[in-house]
């Protein structure tokens, strides 16, 4: 790949299911890499960027499943190809696409009238353009053993924090209290799996917080 150069997973077009975008008709775009290490992921395919599993532009248009697969594009690249889609707004997601400079892509695909969505760890610093929307998913103790970063959560406009117990919600507080502020953030609360009991968890704590349920409907509906 060339310096300015992105490895994409896959490209495609669908509803946004989570957080404060819920609903909205968007273009996905996956970047290929992450060293986080979830144990929950469901997309560890994108975990390496493999020479070998490099292909062609066209092989990563659509949903790729659980392929290792990717091409290497320029932002320009990028932006000439979202043309043939009809959604106007756009999602960056991995892997953990904070580990790339996406200055020149977001702020190239904002100028062309594009709204601009960053989802991510939390565990790299945020480099987008500042009218980009950044979701941040915090990823507390995993097997990668990175950190989450004040400074990426404060840069958030919306912390989407995955909850599978109650400890996750104690990190969650304690993640808060290490900003300066944190009344201005949007808080949503995910439960991982569509657990029973962590449902019952983020409910409970949305309404004790006056936070944001956010659900996964795109899998309850049955879309990508």
């Amino acid at each position: 790949m060339s310096k300015q150069a992105l490895p994409v997973n896959e490209i495609f077009e669908t509803i946004q299911g989570e957080g404060f975008h819920t609903g909205v008709a968007a273009v996905f775009i996956r970047l290929q890499g992450c060293d986080v290490g979830c144990s929950w992921c469901d997309t560890k395919h994108t975990w390496q960027v493999s020479p070998s599993d490099q292909v062609s532009s066209e092989q990563i248009i659509g949903v790729s499943g659980d392929t290792a697969r990717w091409a290497s594009f320029s932002a320009q690249q990028l932006c000439d190809l979202l043309a043939r889609y009809c959604a106007k707004h756009i999602v960056i997601t991995g892997g953990e696409p904070a580990m790339y400079d996406l200055t020149e892509l977001t702020g190239m695909l904002i100028q062309a009238g594009y709204s601009v969505q960053l989802e991510t760890s939390g565990t790299y610093p945020i480099r987008v353009a500042p009218e980009t929307w950044v979701t941040v998913s915090p990823k507390v103790a995993m097997q990668g053993g990175k950190t989450v970063l004040v400074e990426a959560l404060e840069r958030a406009n919306e912390i989407k924090h995955p909850v599978a117990r109650e400890r996750d919600i104690d990190n969650l507080q304690a993640l808060l209290d290490s900003m300066q502020d944190k009344q201005t953030v949007l808080v949503c609360l995910q439960p991982i799996s569509q657990q029973a009991r962590a449902t019952q968890l983020c409910i409970d704590a949305c309404i004790a917080n006056n936070w944001r349920l956010s659900l996964q409907t795109h899998k309850y509906i049955g879309i990508e």
